[in-house]
């Protein structure tokens, strides 16, 4: 085992200091303080105007990028150039969401692989962590515009169903709108935190946190004791929310005046109207019994004249169309409880969250399903963003009743291909922790791998401290990319790492005792903290060009080998358009232009794709007359 003793009495933060609590929503987001004067936590907005930024991005033609209701006027009008439910895409691959690409109006690449998800606007290829800075970055300029105070320091809150992928992205996306931030919470965490529970540290409680946005839904079963919070089970769709109670009101109306879809998908100004009418009737209805509207349609076709439509919808009416949504959420619920091994008597609160559990019927079924009132004292739109500034007030040290356990002051990992840092633990990770990532060869037969362990808050190691480093020897002689090497941290209660590394094909494992380190002093500790702030811009360009060579050469390696083993399948043109492609690619990557060979990889994608999929239908067929496939 590899021991390094991290020294984790890193200076407490200054009282004075002002630290911010972000939601960060698929459809909406906003920020959150304490109140200097009234201690109590409050949305930040402008007056006269909502608290809610929409998590929505649009560029213009030459790249520059506008955030919120100012991007929103461009869904329909410029639908490739703006962004919108950039959330969805953290930490995943295209393999991840190719089944719900549909869904997106925007050109998400495919390049087969399980790479990072990119987002192509015109010749510029934009990851969802670029994406989601920008919203933080405005959220970033709102706070201090209305505080007349710098920003640099947030709590972000994300779904207890994120894995470590996509919480580092959420943490990498802050640091690159200046952000350093202090910690990840769970969304159900943050909204409990917002009604006062946890708050008291001999209190035991079992709740349920029912979150119903715009585009999504969750359902978390969370245990609290002692001010501890442990989220027992999660359950939902990540495809359900108050967008689809639109659709349905939508559909309705076109029915109603015998219209068919088309019209829609064919006028998108039309389709528009349509969609903010129908959110103006579903807020209208929750306390009222009856809608009544008219719209009237431009001109959209040679014959059709100018029509008002009328828009007509009861309350009896719209609870009858969101009734098999509204199902499908409490069978969530209902496995949730099944997971988490309590039954429905056992929950003592049930928590609402997001903008569309303003819906009575959503309401009224959630608390028969529980056999209780449904707790929704709090704005459910702000509910989260409350709670992150609870914590982000307990993190400065201004509410004394909470106990904070100790946190890594620094983050660790280790050095991946291109010199760049992977982090396993996160800086202010809560000890002890453990956390394993798995890890593969990148050549054939290769025997051994280098284990370098870095403390640090910088994209390249090379910036970082290195703590250790060790060889995992004996790794049996396997394809690239074939073994599994599992690497785990543990830092115990003493703040003591012990890092191991295992193949887990063979069973091999390498460890090496190393002498321990001096901790840092609280000085060096900021020194490193405000370097990663100051480079962040740097240091992602220089890990999106590492990455995008790494992709590049990897795809000039096994199309290569590709070629070689299947060359009596390809045709004399596609051998041509193909050592074109791949020469292009070749010189791109001699460039320090991320957009360019990532532009060159999908291109070489897109002339192998057709002929790579001819070989493998080829193969299969072969396989099938049980001859030997074709390799």
């Amino acid at each position: 085992m590899a021991k390094i003793s991290i020294n984790i009495a890193t200076g407490s933060l200054q009282q004075a200091e002002m630290i911010v609590g972000i939601d960060l929503g698929t459809t909406n987001s906003l920020v959150a303080i304490i109140h200097p004067e009234t201690k109590k936590p409050v949305a930040l907005k402008e007056h006269g105007t909502s608290s809610l930024v929409p998590s929505i991005v649009h560029f213009d033609q030459y790249g520059n990028a506008t955030v919120g209701e100012e991007a929103k006027q461009y869904l329909e009008t410029e639908p490739q150039n703006t962004i919108f439910s950039a959330k969805r895409l953290m930490g995943k691959s295209f393999n991840d969401v190719k089944n719900n690409a549909g869904f997106f109006t925007y050109k998400v690449i495919d390049d087969n692989t399980d790479s990072l998800v990119k987002v192509q606007v015109g010749d510029t290829f934009y990851s969802p962590i670029e994406l989601s800075s920008f919203i933080l970055k405005e959220l970033k300029q709102r706070a201090e515009h209305i505080l007349k105070t710098p920003v640099t320091k947030a709590v972000i809150t994300v779904p207890a169903y994120f894995n470590d992928a996509q919480r580092q992205a959420t943490r990498d996306a802050g640091k690159l709108a200046g952000l350093d931030v202090l910690r990840i919470v769970n969304e159900p965490t943050a909204a409990s935190l917002a009604y006062g529970l946890g708050l008291q540290m001999d209190e035991e409680k079992t709740i349920a946190v029912y979150d119903l946005g715009g585009g999504t839904f969750d359902v978390s079963i969370l245990r609290i004791t002692g001010g501890i919070f442990e989220v027992l089970s999660t359950n939902g769709d990540t495809y359900l929310g108050g967008d689809d109670f639109d659709r349905l009101i939508i559909q309705h109306w076109l029915q109603q005046n015998n219209l068919s879809e088309d019209l829609l998908h064919n006028n998108k100004q039309l389709s528009q109207t349509f969609r903010l009418k129908a959110e103006e009737a579903k807020k209208y209805l929750s306390s009222n019994d009856e809608f009544n509207s008219s719209i009237t349609s431009p001109l959209t076709t040679h014959h059709s004249p100018i029509a008002p439509y009328a828009l007509r919808l009861t309350t009896k009416d719209f609870n009858a169309l969101i009734q098999p949504l509204i199902d499908k959420t409490i069978a969530s619920c209902s496995n949730a409880l099944k997971d988490a091994g309590v039954n429905k008597a056992e929950i003592d609160t049930i928590v609402m969250v997001g903008g569309s559990t303003r819906v009575p019927a959503v309401k009224n079924a959630v608390s028969a399903f529980f056999g209780k009132p449904v707790n929704d004292m709090v704005n459910p739109d702000e509910v989260v963003a409350l709670g992150a500034a609870i914590q982000a007030d307990i993190l400065a040290g201004n509410n004394k009743d909470f106990l904070l356990l100790d946190i890594t002051p620094l983050s660790l990992g280790i050095e991946t291909m291109g010199g760049l840092m992977d982090v396993l633990i996160p800086r202010n990770s809560k000890i002890p922790t453990k956390v394993g990532r798995q890890y593969t060869t990148h050549k054939d037969g290769q025997g051994s791998m280098r284990i370098s362990v870095f403390q640090g808050e910088r994209d390249l190691v090379k910036d970082n401290r290195r703590l250790a480093e060790f060889n995992l020897t004996g790794i049996p002689g396997m394809p690239a990319g074939m073994p599994k090497v599992e690497v785990s941290f543990l830092i115990n209660a003493d703040g003591i790492l012990v890092v191991t590394a295992k193949e887990l094909r063979s069973g091999v494992q390498q460890s090496i005792e190393v002498k321990p380190q001096y901790g840092l002093t609280d000085g060096q500790v900021e020194q490193m903290l405000m370097d990663s702030i100051t480079h962040a811009k740097d240091d992602i360009k220089t890990r999106a060009l590492v990455e995008a060579r790494t992709e590049g050469e990897q795809i000039l390696g096994v199309t290569e080998k590709f070629l070689t083993k299947n060359s009596s399948l390809i045709t004399h043109e596609e051998m041509l358009n193909t050592a074109a492609a791949m020469q292009a690619l070749q010189l791109a990557l001699t460039m320090e232009d991320k957009n360019l060979i990532q532009a060159k990889t999908e291109e070489l994608n897109e002339i192998t794709r057709p002929f790579a999929e001819r070989v493998m239908d080829a193969a299969i067929s072969t396989a099938m007359k049980g001859q030997k496939i074709l390799e």
